[in-house]
């Protein structure tokens, strides 16, 4: 008998969008309890769960060190602490229920809810001391909404928190939520993902009610990360062009949902060179000088999927004990431009614009992420780290090879299942 995922023997589904896309500011965690304290771990959860995810993850950013031409200059550790309710990967909300943030030791200076898919902010006001903020707009059924929010302390230092919420289906009985949504284009290595947020006991009888297809004709297999995650993917990525249909079937009743795989993306970031070379549907069209993890912070190695896309994001390393001996955080810089997630422990690739040209494919001084050149705030699109942040979509492969790191990539850290062996990765179906 499954313990969620079947409620009077119907499959209760909603299909929204699990990949954000934002120009806001915030850390770009999408989820996150730790969502003030952006970096790349040293070693990847090993039940981590991408953006669509029930529980909480770790948000995750970082910068290229300070010794390599940090502009920014280090900052102590803000006091504010911001709280966002309904916390962050919620679903099932209310459309009734307000969003509220409200923030301790400080003061909030901005606070956004924007629908994923729209981009349709809601409206809200500030309480008259700056220290709580809630929504006075109404939200949608069915709808993943992003909150993100500023505050500063006395002392004038700022802290980001962001989250990512997501109301009641129409049915009003949310069990499980799945991405890509419906109508998306996605990148060829985008897999099928559906969380739970609750254990599910009876994997078999729940899986067989989701058959996910392609028009290509590959065949498509789920496997269980824990009890609380489902994804489907082919043995080998997508085929560009392709469509890939999930039907949900319970009790003669069948939902359909659709997205697109667009052009077959795959870059290449070669950490010992310290280039990434870009090929489109199986030809080079750009190779770009980078810089990667440093030897005290390697980038982990492996095929990774981008799945968020941000504008600009706020790192800073204090809040996960990245400092300097006074204490002072290793970085923090307000607005990264051109953010890309690649696993939800941290690892990103963006825009760096404290870095000199003595950098970029000459030496690796980042904490972890994949770092490209780019200017202070990201507006020329002639930069490396624009032309990539424009050419790219969520569902991108980022492959990343000759790094010193040795720890293994494990598969459910962000959408890192083209990690997993096919043999293995089939045993982990519950249908056989």
């Amino acid at each position: 008998m499954a313990t969620a995922g079947v409620i009077g023997g119907a499959l209760a589904l909603t299909a929204l969008g699990g990949t954000g896309y934002a120009a806001t500011g915030g850390n770009g965690s999408g989820t996150g309890a730790a969502s003030q304290a952006p970096t790349q771990a040293p070693a990847p959860a090993q039940t981590s769960a991408p953006v669509s995810a029930a529980a909480p993850v770790s948000a995750a950013g970082q910068a290229q060190t300070k010794t390599q031409g940090d502009q920014t200059g280090a900052q102590a550790a803000s006091d504010a602490r911001i709280k966002i309710t309904p916390a962050a990967g919620s679903y099932g909300v209310a459309v009734g229920t307000p969003v509220v943030v409200t923030v301790s030791d400080g003061k909030l200076t901005k606070v956004t809810v924007t629908a994923v898919a729209s981009g349709t902010e809601v409206a809200g006001s500030l309480s008259a001391d700056g220290t709580s903020w809630k929504s006075t707009g109404p939200l949608t059924r069915a709808t993943t909404y992003q909150v993100a929010s500023e505050a500063v302390d006395a002392q004038g230092r700022s802290v980001t928190e962001n989250a990512t919420i997501s109301t009641v289906s129409p049915a009003n009985n949310f069990i499980g939520h799945l991405s890509p949504q419906n109508g998306s284009t996605v990148g060829v290595g985008m897999p099928v993902t559906v969380t739970f947020g609750k254990a599910v006991g009876d994997k078999a009888a729940v899986q067989s009610a989701i058959k996910v297809s392609s028009s290509s004709g590959q065949q498509v297999v789920g496997h269980w990360f824990g009890d609380h995650r489902l994804d489907f993917r082919p043995q080998n990525y997508w085929k560009a062009g392709s469509t890939v249909t999930v039907t949900l079937s319970s009790n003669g009743v069948q939902r359909t949902v659709t997205f697109k795989i667009g052009r077959s993306q795959i870059s290449t970031v070669d950490a010992r060179t310290k280039q990434m070379t870009v090929v489109r549907d199986g030809k080079k069209i750009k190779t770009i000088p980078i810089s990667s993890g440093s030897a005290e912070h390697p980038t982990y190695n492996g095929r990774m999927v981008i799945s968020e896309k941000y504008r600009q994001v706020h790192m800073n390393g204090a809040t996960v004990g990245l400092t300097e001996k006074d204490g002072k955080p290793s970085y923090d810089i307000k607005a990264v431009p051109h953010a890309m997630r690649l696993t939800d422990s941290g690892t990103f690739i963006h825009g760096n614009y404290w870095g000199t040209d003595a950098v970029f494919g000459k030496v690796n001084t980042s904490h972890g992420c994949v770092g490209l050149k780019d200017v202070r705030g990201g507006g020329d699109g002639r930069t490396p780290a624009a032309w990539f942040f424009d050419n790219s979509m969520t569902g991108d492969v980022v492959v990343i090879k000759n790094s010193q790191d040795k720890t293994k990539l494990a598969p459910d850290n962000g959408l890192s299942d083209w990690n997993m062996p096919w043999s293995a990765w089939v045993s982990g179906s519950a249908t056989g």
